[in-house]
């Protein structure tokens, strides 16, 4: 009997654990989204006072920037334009982790510091560069994104060699809680 109380216990604990992360997470209907331009300018040996990234290490003989590390605080805007006041700083790194094609790894906080808001997003994952879009993590938050959860999805609206490109990302917020 007291086994047939505790299978019925957890069928009803697993029910309701089911129903209640369901309902959270539907991904057509994110709880906030935001469409912000990231904006990176590498150094190039020239452009001290305009750079906002720098590689720390030199890739490798193997192609593709493979091996190559870049550490970055660059502005991110509402608007496409470099010289629209950012909303917020993306401070982190990203590196070229395939030798047979481009791609990044990004690892990076979005510290906002405006009117509007005010806190962090913490985003990583992998970038595939030829891909049109590509999905990273939103892996957590302070202040206004407290805890947050979602997607960004990278969009590569303008690049300029190797040393300019702006990324337009779409953050979609899928755990709120402020």
């Amino acid at each position: 009997m007291g086994n047939l109380v505790q299978k019925s216990c957890f069928t009803i604990l697993f029910f309701f654990l089911t129903i209640s992360v369901s309902s959270k997470l539907t991904p057509d209907k994110p709880c906030k989204r935001l469409v912000l331009y990231y904006h990176d300018i590498l150094f190039n040996g020239t452009d001290l006072a305009n750079a906002t990234s720098a590689n720390v290490t030199n890739d490798s003989a193997l192609g593709s920037h493979f091996g190559m590390v870049v550490v970055f605080d660059d502005p991110v805007t509402a608007d496409r334009r470099l010289r629209s006041p950012p909303v917020a700083r993306a401070q982190g790194f990203y590196f070229y982790d395939r030798k047979d094609a481009y791609n990044a790894w990004f690892a990076y906080t979005l510290v906002f510091n405006s009117t509007e808001y005010k806190g962090t997003l913490n985003i990583m994952g992998a970038d595939p560069l030829p891909e049109k879009t590509r999905d990273l993590s939103v892996v957590g938050g302070t202040g206004d994104f407290f805890m947050a959860r979602g997607i960004a999805t990278f969009r590569t609206d303008e690049a300029q060699g190797d040393y300019y490109f702006r990324l337009e990302m779409d953050i979609k917020l899928y755990e709120c809680y402020k």
